[in-house]
């Protein structure tokens, strides 16, 4: 049994996980001990300038610091930290990567600016782990919807290996800072949006079979919230959501409901955290896209979502 520290740090959040990885049997087993999760916002302006702001700088690398203090008093064995987009994109990366690693100080931690190809591979391992056990039809489709950008990875349902992946550069924060300026998005920006989502969608079915998915699975923020709006849950209940299984319709539903929604109206929602009124909107238009696209081409009728992802990706890849 090994403590591991995972962090994964994105376009919009940053988040950790603390867990027990146990790999006598073969088969990596993960026992969750702390997770948590912050909205940073490391990516805000990025799309523009080329660049991570002062602030966005500030407000990660103080995140970053709580985390590795964790990490210490939990008595991690080793830490790994990923970033993906919002660092892999900026021109003063290195300032980020000196900050994170400062914070890290006696883990001998240096941020991993993974590629696309290797952040589907950590989600997917991260996301799959469970759906043999709930005789989840394969092959399986794992799409994690970032603040920058989502990954497409298709995956078979035997041994779990990745046969497939894309990453593309539609997001949250990217899609509401390139064109949902208004409250609600005119119609007109939702169009301008989709075009960008549908095209990236296209890109992404160049490399990955879309008509071969038995099981479609969505990660993270967007897709978690719009799975707690179908629900209509009073508020956010993560064992309710994780491995959730909805009709595409519903689905479909919630997501425009969210997108054309004001802002007061989604702060309002019992589920809704804060650091996401303002992103989801695009958010729900990126799963809107991929889950109309998905099940045409494959004929399914549900799709699921999933609380797990590249954080226990992250943590499963160091035993």
């Amino acid at each position: 049994m090994t403590r591991v520290g995972a962090v994964d740090c994105g376009t919009n959040s940053i988040r950790l996980l603390v867990a027990d990885v146990d790999d006598r049997n073969g088969s990596p087993a993960l026992r969750e001990v702390v997770r948590e999760m912050q909205i940073v916002r490391l990516g805000e302006g990025i799309d523009a300038t080329g660049a991570i702001s002062g602030a966005a700088m500030q407000r990660t690398l103080a995140a970053a610091e709580g985390y590795a203090a964790q990490c210490r008093d939990e008595g991690c064995e080793r830490v790994r930290f990923v970033a993906t987009s919002a660092s892999r994109d900026a021109s003063n990366a290195d300032a980020f990567v000196a900050g994170v690693q400062d914070a890290f100080a006696g883990f001998e931690v240096t941020p991993e600016v993974v590629s696309g190809d290797e952040e589907a591979a950590l989600s997917f391992a991260g996301a799959t782990g469970a759906l043999r056990e709930q005789d989840a039809p394969g092959p399986y489709l794992v799409v994690d919807i970032g603040g920058g950008s989502t990954e497409f990875v298709l995956g078979s349902d035997d041994n779990l290996a990745v046969a497939a992946a894309r990453s593309v550069d539609i997001g949250c924060v990217r899609m509401t800072e390139r064109h949902l300026a208004d409250d609600p998005p005119t119609e007109d920006q939702v169009w301008a949006a989709l075009s960008d989502i549908v095209g990236a969608v296209d890109e992404a079915a160049e490399t990955v079979d879309l008509s071969r998915v038995g099981t479609l699975v969505g990660l993270a923020g967007s897709v978690t919230t719009v799975t707690a709006h179908a629900l209509d849950l009073p508020a956010y209940q993560r064992d309710r959501i994780h491995g959730a299984e909805l009709a595409a319709d519903r689905v479909i539903d919630a997501c425009t409901d969210l997108l054309l929604s004001p802002r007061s109206r989604r702060r309002a929602l019992p589920f809704m955290h804060e650091g996401r009124v303002d992103v989801i909107g695009a958010g729900a238009l990126v799963w809107r896209t991929v889950v109309q696209r998905v099940t045409h081409d494959a004929g399914l009728r549900t799709v699921r979502a999933s609380e797990t992802d590249i954080l226990d990706g992250i943590a499963l890849s160091q035993v």
